[in-house]
């Protein structure tokens, strides 16, 4: 996608009145997938990667044709991303039921669900901090003995006044819109920017260097090199100094991104890229720009 100096990303931080903010940063952490073992694999050979920041958890799944991605008692909404063009998939959540047919971002209810490929390929699941299994289970489960400061808590918005449903929505449908940023889809737990594609590196003069006051950013690459720019702004304590990250990252990958931190993301090379951004819970600035969130009438705001 064309970038501009006026990219959103360059203007927009939020703040939420419950954070409480202090201490020093936490560090950025970057996984490539494909050069790390899986954290789980199926009796049918289905690969797993789960990472995650202190309040999002993403599975990273490499699934096998036939096989099936199982929760028995899910807590809370989550998301499910399904990048391949030749998704063919069914998912089911008591008496709900959808059907995935290429591209798409698909919210699944509270309660036991089960997605079956009908297809091998990549399927991500994006799931708050109050599932509490699977944040255990993460690679980086660790990091986060103790919270970060700077990160508000976890809180849901409000759930979907016409009740819980598997909803799919087609990537194909979204079609680029001038001045909307992105294609962002939310629940009452996850929101993501599915950002539009581009086979070409990102103009050098042209990045955009923001900050987060008291949010993570998880982005997910799942095509394309990037190098993600981070700088850990200075405290009093110069032991909590670092020097400036220049990272740079092959796909499929995710990095975690902690706030107060200063950063923007650079796709390098001539080749695909895709990237998206996760937030959790949703963010509040892109939630109040008319027509950035598509399925804005199906969630209310808090």
């Amino acid at each position: 996608m064309p970038y501009d100096p006026n990219d959103p990303r360059s203007q927009l931080t939020a703040s939420r009145p419950e954070a409480r903010p202090g201490g020093a940063t936490f560090p950025p952490q970057y996984f490539e997938f494909l050069r790390l073992e899986p954290d789980t694999v199926s009796s049918r050979g289905t690969q797993s990667w789960l990472a995650r920041s202190q309040n999002c958890c993403v599975a990273f799944s490499l699934v096998q044709t036939g096989d099936s991605l199982v929760r028995e008692d899910q807590p809370d909404e989550y998301m499910v991303l399904f990048p391949s063009p030749d998704a063919y998939a069914t998912i089911t959540a008591g008496d709900e039921r959808g059907e995935v047919r290429g591209s798409s971002v698909v919210i699944v209810p509270p309660g036991p669900s089960e997605i079956v490929s009908d297809r091998t390929g990549v399927v991500v699941r994006l799931f708050s901090n109050r599932s509490t299994d699977l944040m255990e289970k993460c690679r980086n489960a660790s990091a986060y003995t103790d919270p970060d400061p700077n990160t508000a808590p976890f809180a849901p918005w409000p759930d979907p006044p016409q009740g819980h449903r598997v909803r799919v929505y087609p990537l194909a449908d979204i079609a680029p819109e001038p001045g909307r940023f992105g294609r962002i889809l939310r629940c009452s737990t996850i929101m993501v920017n599915y950002l539009d594609a581009d086979d070409r590196p990102r103009d050098p003069k042209q990045l955009s260097p923001h900050h987060h006051d008291d949010f993570e950013q998880i982005s997910l690459q799942l095509d394309g090199d990037y190098v993600h720019h981070i700088r850990t702004p200075w405290t009093l304590d110069l032991a909590d100094w670092r020097d400036d990250e220049h990272q740079f990252c092959a796909s499929p990958a995710v990095t975690v991104i902690p706030p107060p931190t200063i950063h923007t993301s650079q796709s390098v090379g001539h080749m695909m890229h895709q990237l998206v951004d996760i937030f959790c819970p949703p963010r509040i600035d892109f939630s109040e720009r008319p027509g950035w969130v598509l399925n804005h009438d199906e969630y209310p705001m808090p």
